[in-house]
């Protein structure tokens, strides 16, 4: 995954390397907790860009704004991270993704009236593309943020 525009904090955390099943168990047990720990990072930083600017900005704005947050919060980030897109091995072109938060969580930012399948579709790809699992949809055009937010999980 290209990251063109990389700032924040540290990397993301370690994975337990013990050998045997218990430790493959406890490696996808602090897989899944180091990234539900970033999920709420990231919606708490959210929360407080639409706290501080409130609804009917443009998605650029929005952005740059949880930049700020996540950098406050040192969680390391990239911005407009190019994936490519392909067909049957030939490049079309790439898709940008808003944001990849610790290389576990791509966030996709939207400021719109209405929340419409595709957005969805298109971030479920973004997941798929990448390899990552966790993906969040937020729009800041919502009189209370917690109803334009969706956690979708490839």
């Amino acid at each position: 995954m290209d990251s063109p525009r990389k700032r924040g904090g540290t990397a993301t955390g370690r994975m337990d390397s013990s050998p045997g099943r218990r430790g493959a168990e406890r490696r996808e047990d602090v897989s899944l907790n180091a990234i539900n720990s970033v999920t709420e990072r990231i919606i708490g930083c959210a929360i407080e860009v639409h706290r501080v600017l409130g609804p009917g900005l443009l998605e650029p704005m929005y952005q740059a704004a949880m930049c700020i947050e996540l950098a406050d919060c040192s969680l390391a980030y990239a911005t407009q991270v190019s994936i490519p897109a392909c067909y049957k091995g030939r490049q079309l072109g790439h898709y940008r993704v808003d944001l990849a938060v610790q290389d576990l969580v791509l966030v996709e930012i939207k400021s719109v009236e209405r929340m419409i399948p595709v957005f969805e579709a298109q971030l479920l790809t973004y997941l798929r593309l990448t390899g990552m699992h966790v993906g969040l949809l937020i729009n800041f055009n919502s009189r209370l943020l917690r109803e334009g937010i969706t956690r979708l999980i490839q």
